[in-house]
Parts: structure tokens; C-alpha cells; sequence
């Protein structure tokens, strides 16, 4: 078995969509992965997991499921499947069963940076577009950020208050980007949050959209994630020795 007989199925996170994935799509896919990106419309979690379950059911192989921020959610859930092999979870939320991002969020730390993220308006939630650019994506060219701010996705308020039912980490090993310059999810609580998901560890410095900023970094990570699968699906799929 070969690392391209792995899928790599990647979920966008809240306020933005698919796109942002471009930069890692082309380097996982010029590694020969078969590359899926989800389009989660952010409206609800429920609708959310169940595009992500869509979009792994038609992967052609066992699946490498990453997730980014609010995405780090939605691949706990729906990376209970049975087709998925292994978690990456990329500045993103890993929460455990009965919590919800809105929980995660509720005691920030004092000293730490808080999202700038607006009252509710019909019942979703935006970045402030002003303040997105340096609280989002610092380290992603400037026309690029300021383009991501006035394109964002609104985030429906269900989606933030939906608690996790059973954590795939619980189950399936998990690997974590910590990107140390966020300012949307503290590097702090993206480390407790792998320590307490059990999962491998890379740091790298970067903004929260670190997936858009340094592409190489987050595929070289999946890899990884890959590699380590193939060696555990390979293992499962031994035929057992005559008797």
C-alpha cells in the first residue's frame, strides 16, 4: 500500500470557504493524493457534518480528514466514519463530547487576543471586516486579506452553539498545527486542545489563516498524518497466517 492509496478530504472553517485551500490542494495533489475539498455552507453544524460525510464517502480511498478552526469541529464529528484513517487538525477547535465552540470560548484567558467577531445580525456572526485582516490573516498578502474580509462567510449562530456528540479523537489518532501567531484561537488553547486530543504536535509560525499563508507547511503536516496511516490502514488489511 502507498500513501496515494489515501484520500485527503479538507474542511474549511467559519468565515471563509473552499478556496482558501487552493495552495494545499495543488501540493497534495501533485503528490498524487487523490484532494477533496468540502464546501460547508456554515449555516448549521448538523448541515456542516453532513457535507463533510458527503464528500468522504465519495473518496476513492481510505481518508486523511483536516479540518481548520470551526472545521476542526465538524471533522470530530464526522470523523467518526468508518472510512476515515486519521485527524488533522489545522489552528482549529477539537472540542469533547458536550462542547460546543461557544463553550471553548466563553472564559478567555486575560492577556490573550479575543476574535473580533460581531453581535449576531439575523442570526449569524461576521468578523469585523476592519479588523480581520491583522486578527485573521496577518501573515497572507495584503490585497489577499482585505479580499478574504469583504468575502467572508456568514457563520450561522446554531453552528457555534451545537455541542459535540462523540469526539473521533477518542478514536482516531490526531495530528495538530499550532500556528503561533494566531488571533482568533490562542496558541494556548490550541496546544491544550491537542494535549488533550493525544495528538502529534507541529508548531509553526503563523496567523490563523495559516492554510493560506504557508500551504507548504500544512500539506507537509498531512503528509505526515498520511504516511502514518498507511502504515496503520496496511497493518489492518494484513491477510491473518494460514493455520
Amino acid at each position: 500500500m502507498t500513501e496515494q492509496s489515501l484520500s485527503v478530504v479538507l474542511v474549511h472553517g467559519a468565515f471563509a470557504d473552499g478556496s482558501g485551500w487552493q495552495g494545499v490542494h495543488q501540493i497534495l495533489s501533485a503528490a498524487g493524493y487523490e484532494v477533496l475539498v468540502v464546501q460547508n455552507p456554515t449555516s448549521s453544524f448538523d448541515e456542516d457534518v453532513a457535507y463533510t460525510r458527503r464528500a468522504i464517502a465519495g473518496a476513492k480511498h481510505p481518508v486523511v480528514l483536516v479540518g481548520h478552526s470551526y472545521g476542526g469541529a465538524v471533522i470530530t464529528e464526522a470523523g467518526n466514519d468508518q472510512k476515515v484513517a486519521s485527524l488533522v487538525y489545522i489552528a482549529a477547535f477539537a472540542p469533547d463530547a458536550g462542547e460546543s465552540l461557544e463553550s471553548l470560548l466563553a472564559n478567555p484567558v486575560p492577556g490573550e487576543p479575543v476574535p473580533p467577531i460581531l453581535p449576531p445580525d439575523d442570526g449569524f456572526l461576521k468578523v469585523d471586516p476592519a479588523k480581520f485582516p491583522t486578527a485573521f490573516a496577518a501573515d497572507v498578502d495584503p490585497a489577499l486579506a482585505q479580499f478574504m474580509a469583504i468575502s467572508q462567510v456568514p457563520w450561522g449562530v446554531a453552528s457555534f452553539a451545537t455541542k459535540i456528540a462523540v469526539p473521533a479523537w477518542r478514536s482516531k489518532p490526531a495530528h495538530y498545527l499550532v500556528a503561533t501567531e494566531d488571533r482568533m484561537i490562542p496558541p494556548r488553547a490550541q496546544r491544550d486542545m491537542a494535549k488533550r486530543a493525544g495528538a502529534q504536535v507541529v508548531e509553526a509560525q503563523g496567523s490563523h489563516a495559516i492554510y493560506v499563508s504557508r500551504p507548504d507547511e500544512v500539506a507537509r503536516i498531512i503528509g505526515d498524518a498520511a504516511s502514518r496511516a498507511t502504515e496503520t490502514v496496511a497493518a489492518v488489511e494484513q491477510p491473518m497466517p494460514a493455520k
